[in-house]
């Protein structure tokens, strides 16, 4: 734990606690990467919608909602089937009480967000069990790269963050492929995580692609393409491209162990410069393990926002206590340079604040 801001180390303190001394006071650029996947549409898989068609607004709405402060794709903000709010609106807040800009990437959509955002060329990703999830993977990639290292110049540091419903279930799937162990490890946007779906729609999908567990270890731009996601093309060229040049935050949960196999397996001497940012209740959840997908194949720091919901006025948020949502939209590591930014004048008390009055303002509650 730090004892100045609110966060928790969760894999390797001693670089975790080196990589928040050098990104102190500095002044990063949030990048949220945003994709479909029809996998996010299977039965069980997500709380990001209730219907399955609506995960397709999902990413450009949470995207919308941190350009804009509100959502233009949808009415209201995306929320689970039980009425819990995106972790995009932790993110907002916490970007908005440091005045942290932001750029909007997307690795392939089928809805287009009604925002300036950057476009990689990339399509919307298939079903993983077709065996043929991703097109254009290398292309996208490049590009991404290309992207990052330009970014990187204008600031201090990148934090980049991703949405993507269905993502766990890719997440596991392209780490199979690499041959990295994963299964009952992945987290899951509901309380009760599918461990056993998620393992069967990533076993149909390497059967499909004729490939099995660490047939493509170093195959890596296969592996998207067989079981992965657009989004994971788009961060890691992202990650690729920035981190040759300043510290990257990649922010998020176990989806990240997937970003960083990809890089582990294109690019090792990047991961140097860069940290896992997630949310304590990610870190503590004992339905997945992060660190122990990770630590298999890298010893990169995973730091952790110690946020807590428990003591909210609202059930909405008290509800993340309960390990619904846990992370996503980049909350955990927005919160990270949120606080680290402003040397502690950001607290988590101060952001619970923020959030509930984001909160209140967009579920129109007084």
């Amino acid at each position: 734990m730090d004892k100045t801001l609110d966060v928790l180390y969760a894999n390797n303190e001693f670089k975790a606690k080196a990589f928040l001394d050098e990104i102190e006071g500095k002044n990063p650029l949030f990048i949220c990467t945003i994709a479909t996947t029809e996998t996010g549409k299977i039965s069980g898989i997500s709380a990001a919608g209730k219907y399955p068609e609506f995960t397709d607004y999902t990413p450009p709405a949470d995207a919308e909602l941190l350009l804009l402060g509100k959502c233009k794709s949808i009415a209201g903000v995306p929320v689970t089937p039980d009425g819990i709010p995106t972790p995009a609106l932790i993110t907002m807040s916490a970007l908005h009480l440091a005045d942290i800009p932001v750029i909007v990437v997307s690795g392939g959509l089928k809805v287009k967000p009604q925002i300036p955002f950057l476009d990689l060329g990339g399509n919307p990703g298939r079903d993983i069990r077709t065996g043929n999830a991703v097109d254009n993977v290398e292309e996208v990639i490049l590009r991404a790269k290309i992207a990052g290292e330009n970014l990187a110049k204008a600031v201090d540091y990148l934090v980049i963050g991703e949405s993507i419903p269905g993502g766990t279930t890719t997440a596991l799937g392209v780490l199979s492929a690499l041959g990295v162990k994963a299964e009952g490890k992945v987290s899951s946007s509901m309380p009760e995580n599918p461990h056993s779906l998620k393992t069967e729609t990533v076993k149909a999908g390497l059967a499909a692609a004729g490939e099995s567990f660490g047939s493509l270890a170093n195959n890596p731009v296969r592996a998207i393409s067989c079981v992965g996601d657009p989004m994971m093309a788009a961060f890691s060229g992202l990650v690729i491209g920035a981190a040759s040049q300043v510290p990257v935050l990649m922010a998020g949960g176990t989806q990240m162990s997937a970003v960083l196999a990809l890089v582990n397996a294109l690019n090792p001497d990047v991961l140097c410069n860069v940290a896992v940012g997630t949310t304590r209740w990610v870190a503590n959840d004992k339905s997945s393990d992060l660190k122990g997908i990770v630590t298999q194949f890298c010893d990169v720091p995973i730091l952790a926002a110690d946020l807590n919901f428990g003591s909210s006025r609202f059930p909405g948020l008290q509800a993340y206590e309960t390990g619904i949502v846990k992370e996503g939209v980049g909350a955990g590591g927005a919160s990270i340079a949120a606080m680290a930014k402003l040397g502690g004048a950001v607290t988590k008390e101060l952001l619970l604040k923020e959030i509930e009055r984001n909160y209140a303002l967009l579920m129109g509650l007084k």
